[in-house]
């Protein structure tokens, strides 16, 4: 899934119309390769992302689940600490050449 594609299904408060539109946008750029489509792709572009929103809303609107809805202050720091944890680093992480151990060595052995 694309990174900036968030859930947006079981939310306290619920999901608005702006979030949609801006998840539709992200995969029609996702799909179509374009992050700003030309003049000349404009209205396809534009198309997409508007159908493409009605679909979701449709989705969002005939899904059911018996889970408590999500509260969105924690999601967002549950995210918040999953970026932190991938993106840190550790002083033998920035040492260590790619493919290589941390002895230096090469991480395959050679073959005579």
């Amino acid at each position: 899934m694309c990174r900036n594609i968030r859930p947006l299904f079981n939310f306290e408060p619920p999901v608005t119309h702006e979030e949609i539109r801006a998840a539709s946008i992200q995969f029609v750029r996702k799909v179509s390769g374009f992050t700003a489509p030309s003049k000349a792709n404009a209205v396809a572009f534009d198309r997409a992302v508007d159908e493409t929103a009605a679909v979701v809303e449709r989705l969002l609107t005939s899904l059911a689940t018996s889970a408590p809805p999500r509260n969105r202050e924690v999601e967002a720091a549950r995210a918040r600490a999953r970026g932190a944890k991938r993106f840190s680093r550790s002083p033998t992480t920035e040492a260590t050449p790619p493919g290589a151990a941390p002895s230096g060595r090469a991480t395959r052995d050679a073959v005579p």
